[in-house]
């Protein structure tokens, strides 16, 4: 089916009120940008934002507004002028309807036209009742105010490409449920905390975690829909920072490859476990919100009555393994240093979690003591021994995906880029065909620098002689460590200095191996 170019993405959303749940999250901050640069001619874009103590949504609002992806569109315009139709709506997923007030119920039923739903707990360690009650029943929940809304054009629902993960290859199509939600839910409301936690592997089956089963529930709350008003299912993989829109490398998410930049860059992260030569799926997020429109376009324009599923991937469009950008992960760091580095950056690959723990303890623990003392004699806050407690704590949940390859078809989601207008594929563009992965991790790396770890390029100049400086004292560092373990090693076996010197280059080795 051919676009008629009057219609295209713009046209179709022009003039159109928009719900987004998830809306002050990664996902939700790029797609709200998209539609103030990009759709200009939108109707009311309301946001799903829940009250935080000692804050109100209102505040929530005007701190979304200096975040600096809006940089680009502000350049032209007030920031009067592109926030007049974004509004606000305390609310919360996992209460009961939503945690929206009567009023402001009412308003979005008479006015919304399209829902982004994209609010979800990510964390991979949290209990089933908090994923149940977040991404199950929280999605049933917008989906009943969506089956309330007088004139829904479309619904669009942010899924997981790992929503099957027990399959090592997967199809743009909804998989059969292998537990019923109704069990599951009586289970989280009956069951104690401790009951729970206990039964939880069982009840997980072939998931890994409570985030993929529930989410894979979450997907059947949508297909129950489909007869009732269109909607499709965006299921992205790991996102990450933005390939070219609004401005390479931007993130404000600190998961995957831009979180461990962000660590690396400091000097505090010096150790990943990482299969080299596996396919590791990573998305940028602009093309995630490129999906998520041009799907939602889709389903609106032509009213389908199955609900479409396409995932934003990259493992059978354009594969990514780590092997590929190791050598120049070293380049990045010392290009593009931090002025708040603390140590002389130096990230290397291990191959499983365990040769990680080891060498944790000599290159991330017994520095995080030294410097967290430093800290607190200084009058500053300890926190890299706990950083890193947190994160040898949460690989064992990740092994399953540090370790294991997926290929994610998405036939579909090509198919929707050649359907649309040729305007529309330059602007909207999904095809990540000609993205180099290398160049990409160079930008990410500065947006982790800029974005995440607050330091502006102006400070480039002094961060340089800063990394010189680290580099000094890392090398001198590692002098007196070799010398104080040959200087005991030859005491130890009652050799000289000299006749003992062999054990340098042993220690070497040794040290490499870490």
């Amino acid at each position: 089916m051919v676009v008629s170019s009057d219609i295209g993405v713009k046209g179709f959303y022009k003039g159109k009120n928009i719900f987004i749940t998830g809306g002050s999250g990664f996902v939700g901050i790029c797609l709200l940008e998209k539609f103030l640069r990009c759709i200009p001619d939108h109707g009311d874009i309301y946001l799903l934002m829940r009250p935080k103590k000692g804050k109100d949504i209102s505040e929530r609002l005007e701190e979304i507004k200096k975040n600096q992806i809006f940089e680009t569109v502000l350049k032209d315009k007030s920031i009067e002028q592109v926030f007049s139709k974004v509004k606000v709506i305390a609310g919360d997923v996992s209460q009961d309807n939503l945690g929206i007030s009567p009023e402001d119920r009412r308003t979005l039923v008479d006015n919304i036209n399209v829902i982004f739903h994209s609010a979800a707990t990510l964390d991979f360690g949290d209990t089933l009742k908090t994923t149940v009650e977040i991404n199950l029943l929280g999605t049933r929940k917008v989906a009943q105010l969506a089956k309330e809304c007088r004139n829904l054009a479309v619904f669009i629902h942010v899924s997981s490409a790992y929503v099957d993960s027990w399959r090592t290859e997967a199809d743009e199509v909804i998989y059969p449920l292998q537990k019923d939600p109704e069990e599951l839910i009586s289970l989280v409301n009956k069951l104690s905390p401790e009951e729970l936690e206990r039964e939880t592997p069982k009840i997980l089956g072939e998931h890994p975690n409570t985030y993929t089963i529930t989410k894979h529930m979450a997907e059947h709350e949508i297909q129950k829909c489909q007869s009732l008003f269109p909607c499709t299912i965006v299921r992205p993989s790991m996102i990450v920072g933005a390939w070219k829109e609004p401005v390479p490398g931007w993130t404000i998410s600190k998961n995957g490859p831009q979180g461990f930049l962000m660590g690396a860059a400091k000097g505090v992260v010096r150790r990943l476990p990482v299969a080299k030569e596996l396919i590791y799926d990573y998305i940028p997020v602009d093309m995630v919100i490129n999906t998520l429109i041009n799907a939602g376009f889709n389903a609106g324009h032509t009213k389908n009555p199955t609900v479409a599923v396409y995932h934003a991937t990259s493992s059978t469009r354009n594969p990514f393994k780590w092997m590929n950008v190791e050598d120049k992960l070293h380049d990045y760091l010392h290009k593009v240093p931090l002025s708040s580095a603390v140590w002389y950056p130096h990230l290397k690959f291990l191959p499983s979690i365990t040769w990680y723990k080891i060498s944790a303890i000599f290159v991330h623990f017994f520095p995080a003591i030294v410097l967290d003392t430093v800290a607190t004699l200084s009058g500053g806050r300890p926190i890299l021994m706990r950083l890193h407690r947190n994160v040898n704590a949460s690989l064992d949940m990740l092994e399953k995906f540090i370790f294991s390859e997926w290929k994610f078809s998405a036939m579909k989601t090509m198919d929707l880029q050649d359907w649309l207008t040729k305007d529309d594929q330059t602007e909207f563009n999904m095809d990540i065909s000609t993205l180099q992965w290398p160049t990409y991790f160079a930008d990410l790396t500065l947006g982790a620098r800029v974005y995440l770890n607050k330091d502006p390029i102006k400070t480039l100049k002094s961060a340089r002689t800063r990394d010189n400086i680290l580099l000094a004292i890392h090398l001198i560092w590692q002098a007196a460590i070799f010398s104080l373990g040959w200087f005991i090693f030859a005491c130890l076996t009652g050799k000289t200095m000299y006749s003992s010197v062999f054990i340098i280059p042993v220690f070497f080795l040794l040290f490499n191996l870490l």
